[in-house]
């Protein structure tokens, strides 16, 4: 089998760039808006959602930190897929990797112009996400230095604002409990005690849905975690891949987990979730009803600028999946080139050109919560897809380091059971979405045609490099 090229781009992210891009990709409208429906799915047993899927995605992330530690190459999965599984599941890999940023981009600039209305009721969806489109590209055509320095003080704002949120509210649950009214800890079990709902015992218990609650808001938490395979699309451009990846995989999961769980229990505890709307962000709603204007104000900033950061962390995605499946003979060769500074043009600018779309769709779709909700079941799809090709590649890696006697420097725990334990979560999330999520049962169904439509390309693809090498 050819080996796919050596790389071209630059070593010069450090740690901190790797774990604030990932923490970047990571935090956004996953969690700032995609939380309301979880929420009104679960109810208080969403933060048992997200330690179940955040358990999963750890277990992806050092399945793959480990291939990424030895072998820190251009495409990541997509990379390990063709060099240790075969052609088709690295095309495969890469070109799903590629269209789920495509969808996320999609989906983050209609929330930035959906978070803009908090200020501005009447502008334009389209025009909002037009105008942050041009300025996210540009920045990003500039230097892979320059979007790493941009998504860290996205992600310094994000951080710093959920640490501020939660110690402001344990002060307020702790010390000062008779600051807001109705803030306890025992909205996580009780029933409200104020609003519409107030003293409804259908609506009290850490499951008022039951398990079935839970389970049905499993799929839509599990949006919120796809951006931490960003890892490995950063190894090759990561200085000292072998002391970084390791360090940056253990931490950035945590700190998301921390992150996740830490702000959702204040949350809640502030105000109890059954006065929530599925629409709305829970984080600023909460603090607009609580009486907190200015904090809520400060918060759509931040929601806005974390969804911004989203979808900087899609472009530099995007470039460099499809740059890494131009060096594998996978895209055209096009895709290969870069500027002078490391910068993957071509393959920007052809992703750029498709997540453009979002103009067009705010355009004829000015209900964006619809096509919002739409592009992340599809989303959702996709990062199922991929968990999928990183666990069986990892499986094919470790079989043939095994065959070579060879002892890896970061090794997955639980191997191959591990591996297992993410088909089963795989399967369990895509039965779910067909029976529990009336919504999701087209794009549950749509994963074979998928599958099968790529491979339909793949085979055209074949056929006409066979073609011209006669």
């Amino acid at each position: 089998m050819k080996q796919p090229q050596e790389s071209k781009l630059k070593r010069k992210l450090q740690n901190r760039h790797i774990q604030f891009i990932v923490i970047g990709g990571a935090i956004g409208t996953g969690l700032f808006l995609g939380t309301g429906s979880a929420i009104f799915a679960a109810g208080p047993a969403v933060i048992l959602g997200y330690l179940i899927a955040g358990i999963s995605i750890f277990l992806t992330m050092r399945q793959l930190g480990e291939m990424e530690t030895e072998e820190p190459m251009t495409g990541s999965f997509s990379y390990f897929a063709y060099k240790y599984w075969g052609k088709f599941p690295g095309f495969l890999s890469g070109w799903n990797y590629w269209i789920q940023y495509v969808l996320v981009g999609i989906a983050e600039l209609t929330a930035v112009a959906a978070y803009a209305q908090y200020w501005f009721p009447t502008l334009a969806t389209w025009k909002t996400a037009l105008l942050f489109f041009i300025l996210i590209n540009a920045i990003n055509l500039a230097a892979v230095k320059a979007y790493a320095e941009i998504e860290f003080w996205f992600s310094i704002i994000k951080v710093t604002a959920i640490c501020a949120m939660i110690l402001a509210g344990g002060y307020i649950l702790i010390i000062n409990p008779g600051l807001v009214d109705g803030a306890t800890i025992e909205n996580l079990w009780m029933a409200a005690t104020i609003g519409e709902h107030a003293g409804d015992p259908a609506l009290s218990g850490f499951f008022p849905h039951g398990i079935i609650g839970l389970l049905t808001a499993i799929p839509i938490i599990t949006f919120a975690f796809g951006g931490l395979e960003l890892i490995g699309i950063t190894a090759a451009e990561t200085a000292d891949p072998q002391k970084t990846i390791p360090k940056a995989v253990n931490q950035v999961v945590f700190r998301i987990l921390a992150f996740y769980i830490g702000s959702i229990i204040v949350l809640l505890s502030l105000y109890h979730w059954s006065n929530l709307h599925t629409i709305d962000s829970p984080f600023v709603m909460i603090f607009d009803k609580i009486g907190f204007k200015h904090a809520a104000w400060a918060l759509n900033f931040v929601i806005l600028s974390a969804a911004l950061s989203v979808y900087n962390s899609c472009i530099y995605s995007n470039s460099r999946t499809l740059y890494g499946l131009a060096l594998q003979n996978s895209a055209p060769q096009i895709f290969a080139k870069t500027t002078k500074k490391g910068v993957p043009a071509a393959a920007q600018m052809l992703s750029g050109t498709l997540t453009f779309l979002v103009v067009p769709l705010n355009y004829f779709m000015p209900n964006w919560f619809d096509a919002f909700q739409t592009v992340i079941s599809f989303v959702v799809v996709c990062i199922l897809v991929n968990w999928g090709l990183i666990a069986m590649s990892h499986i094919k890696f470790k079989k043939q380091k095994k065959l070579e006697n060879y002892k890896t420097l970061f090794p997955s725990p639980l191997y191959p059971y591990t591996n297992y334990l993410i088909f089963a979560f795989i399967l369990f999330i895509l039965i779910v979405m067909a029976i529990l999520q009336p919504g999701m049962i087209r794009q549950a169904v749509a994963v074979p045609l998928w599958i099968l439509i790529v491979y339909v390309l793949y085979r055209i693809s074949e056929m006409k490099k066979n073609k011209n090498n006669k």
